[in-house]
């Protein structure tokens, strides 16, 4: 089976992914597929850190900002659109290039992980959520372990959602998650990637971009979005965003301006380090560190290198 070569950047937020997956797609003829769980949604431009029309340098990218932000989208959604996307940009003769700080996502999308059809059950979720509220984490925790012990020694007791999620499907499907994982791999992937991960070797460094990127953000309007947000359904998936829920307070009068964009400040630093532990379970991933070299373009020439050896070795 011929594999569709994919170059995937990740690494955490505001590490540089834009600036090179946009480089790489200029230099290789690829386009960007997106793999944000935010920037899927409208509106969501400043928060989310949507790359802007300058900023994409005429590189055509793929879901970004086409989905309501009212609407529930499922790493099942997004896989079966980054498929569709993905095909598409390689059929047309193009190299896709997949971005993103969503290990979830980019994981699910090319491992080729299999989903199953059942969807999330009303009645079954609400029983089990008053149980919870009921009885206590602990409770619904040892009776995950019962049925799934393997995925109950993953989940936090605080993980609320997904201890209601894994007895939800094994209610729903008669099989454990961990069941199902087994059998989501059984396909094999029809992609061959390269993984590249950013990161720096001076932590300071990325956290000081973090807090020029937050600062810059409000600067760019970062209020008046947040401000629009403000009075929306909280349940719903967008309004959890970074940089959303953080600029409550300050809207309720609640905590002045400056407190609550630290509180973003930390919120985001926290962030990067859960991305960094995620990505750093993947053995694939090429690292590669900005403070290694003298500069960007030095780097981004390693990067290029790096690719050249990847496709020369796909078209043998």
């Amino acid at each position: 089976m011929n594999k569709i070569p994919v170059i995937a950047v990740v690494g955490p937020t505001a590490s540089g992914k834009t600036s090179l997956s946009i480089e790489i797609a200029k230099r290789f003829s690829g386009q960007v597929v997106s793999a944000d769980s935010m920037q899927i949604y409208e509106k969501m431009n400043i928060a989310t850190a949507k790359p802007t029309a300058e900023e994409m340098k005429g590189v055509p990218h793929h879901l970004i900002g086409f989905q309501p932000i009212d609407r529930k989208f499922s790493v099942a959604d997004y896989v079966k659109s980054a498929k569709e996307c993905i095909n598409k940009i390689y059929t047309d003769g193009f190299i896709p290039v997949i971005v993103g700080g969503t290990g979830l996502y980019v994981d699910s999308l090319l491992q080729n992980i299999q989903f199953t059809e059942e969807d999330e059950n009303t009645e079954i979720r609400k029983e089990l959520t008053e149980m919870f509220d009921e009885k206590g984490a602990e409770y619904m925790l040892n009776m995950l372990a019962e049925i799934d012990k393997e995925t109950a020694e993953k989940l936090h007791i605080k993980d609320k959602s997904r201890i209601i999620r894994a007895l939800e499907i094994y209610k729903l499907t008669g099989k454990t998650m961990t069941e199902q994982k087994v059998l989501s791999k059984a396909e094999p992937s029809p992609y061959s990637p390269l993984y590249i991960g950013i990161n720096y070797r001076d932590r300071n460094i990325l956290y000081d971009r973090i807090n020029r990127r937050v600062d810059i953000m409000v600067e760019n309007g970062l209020l008046e979005e947040a401000k629009d947000f403000y009075n929306i359904d909280s349940d719903k998936t967008s309004c959890q965003a970074i940089g959303y829920k953080e600029l409550s307070p300050y809207f309720n009068g609640e905590k002045a301006l400056d407190e609550c964009l630290e509180s973003l400040k930390i919120e985001t630093r926290h962030y990067a380090k859960r991305q960094l532990t995620w990505f750093r379970k993947n053995e694939n991933i090429n690292w590669v560190y900005p403070d290694d070299y003298q500069s960007e373009t030095d780097m981004h020439e390693y990067v290029f290198d790096m690719i050249n050896e990847f496709l020369k070795e796909k078209k043998q």
